[in-house]
């Protein structure tokens, strides 16, 4: 477009700030504000008047025209895996398996797994009365119990698909879902044990026992789904999607192999685990209640798909206006890591503005146009990148902060930033040693 390099660099620090000052200062929602910025950013960076409308559409509908689907099939799972009660089911499981005084090693392994299909806040409502009786049966405090389980929901809802943020960064990054999800897993297991060892400290620090209810709030046994049928939904499209990531990395090609890689596809996989999930979870509701149920669930998703869209759209216009090729042959010729790049966005805006998803999203429309053209780089870590750095900090402005310390009827303010704040950072510093670790032994092939 004839643009130097110095009016792409101006254009985009403006609408990137821009974008921020919209998002924490305004009344302005995230998804208008992505799609203002992407409109000055683009008119500042010479794209010219007649082409920037068709550029925010263009890429708006390529983000949605790839993860759109997938993320709606995501949340009917997990609308029909919560109104089930097959959360309680998989914690009832864990908590035999680990057997008597690790409960809080059942219930961290309960909010990492139901939290794959499930939003975390969901995750943290319909499984906290689980915590909280354990708390009055062990007499281990709900500080330990309960931010295990809550906290390690927040931890797959950062790291790994379908939720929004992963599924959008590698999208971005044109990352297969199958490498996002075993690399998310990978990275999250050491964030969560060193979570359960904090709380374990911090449980000692901070002893509360709930009040006794005088009614039951947890499910009778009977009335829950089997163990095969609660952990079915969860497990069978991260399987059915590894399994393609696997069979299109051996490059073998006959009938067989390309049926399971259809099955295997993002799209076919989440739609036969919604089948599966209606067929063994909803035995004995009536259609109208599930069909109510799913309802919800589209409505929830929509603001989610118009988010993620925007992004979509802002990452377009510094793709294609040139600021993310000039960016990138700046950055290639200093000594920055460029997967610092998506870190430090990420939890910049993390703290500025407290969301996860959008924090992800942000990160990964800045930085994926810039990353893409700088050699050697590993675009699934750079995607993973983008998650690790949205751990950065969970304090005032974050819903799950006040999520988790309602539940736990903290009123301190010592006490609600020692439980509920400090973690973040526990979780923010050990992502980034595993991510680089993992770069520095598998970057050149990932």
């Amino acid at each position: 477009m004839g643009v130097s390099g110095y009016q792409l660099i101006i254009g985009l620090a403006i609408g990137i700030t821009l974008l921020i000052l919209m998002i924490v200062k305004t009344r302005i929602h995230t998804f208008f504000a992505l799609i203002i910025s992407s409109v000055v950013t683009a008119a500042l960076c010479g794209v010219p008047m007649d082409k920037i409308v068709s550029m925010v559409t263009t890429g708006f509908g390529n983000t949605l025209a790839s993860i759109g689907i997938v993320v709606g099939l995501g949340i009917l799972i997990g609308e029909v895996f919560e109104m089930s009660g097959a959360g309680e089911k998989m914690a009832n499981t864990f908590i035999k398996i680990f057997g008597e005084g690790r409960e809080e090693w059942a219930l961290a392994i309960t909010g990492f797994i139901i939290s794959i299909p499930v939003f975390s806040d969901t995750a943290m409502l319909i499984l906290f009365p689980i915590a909280k009786a354990l708390s009055r049966k062990t007499k281990k405090s709900i500080v330990l119990l309960g931010m295990c389980l809550m906290y390690s929901a927040v931890i797959t809802h950062t790291l790994v698909p379908p939720t929004p943020g992963p599924l959008a960064a590698a999208e971005q990054f044109g990352v297969p879902l199958g490498n996002m999800i075993l690399w998310g897993v990978i990275v999250s297991i050491p964030i969560m044990i060193a979570i359960i060892f904090y709380y374990r400290y911090m449980g000692s620090k901070i002893y509360i026992l709930p009040e006794e209810e005088s009614e039951n709030v947890i499910k009778d046994e009977k009335e829950l789904p089997s163990t095969i049928a609660s952990f079915t939904p969860i497990l069978l499209p991260i399987l059915l999607i590894v399994m393609n990531t696997v069979l299109t990395a051996t490059g073998i090609e006959n009938s067989v192999v390309e049926i399971l890689k259809f099955i295997g596809t993002p799209v076919i996989a989440l739609s036969i685990s919604l089948l599966v999930s209606l067929f063994l979870l909803t035995k004995g509701m009536s259609r109208k209640e599930v069909l109510s149920r799913m309802d919800n669930g589209i409505k929830n998703a929509g603001i989610i798909l118009l988010v993620t869209g925007g992004g979509g759209a802002l990452g377009y216009i510094l793709k294609e206006s040139g600021a993310g090729d000039y960016l990138a042959q700046t950055i290639a010729n200093t000594s920055i890591p460029p997967l610092l790049i998506p870190f430090l966005i990420a939890s910049v805006v993390r703290v500025i503005q407290g969301s996860i998803t959008v924090s992800i999203i942000t990160a990964a429309s800045i930085s994926a146009p810039i990353l893409l053209n700088i050699p050697g780089v590993s675009m699934t870590f750079a995607a993973i990148s983008c998650c690790v750095g949205a751990l950065s900090l969970s304090y005032f402005n974050d819903s799950g902060f006040w999520v988790q310390s309602n539940l736990m009827k903290l009123r301190n303010t010592k006490e609600q930033v020692l439980a509920c704040s400090l973690q973040s950072p526990i979780a923010w510093i050990t992502g980034f040693i595993m991510l680089m670790i993992l770069n520095a032994l598998f970057g050149n092939i990932v």
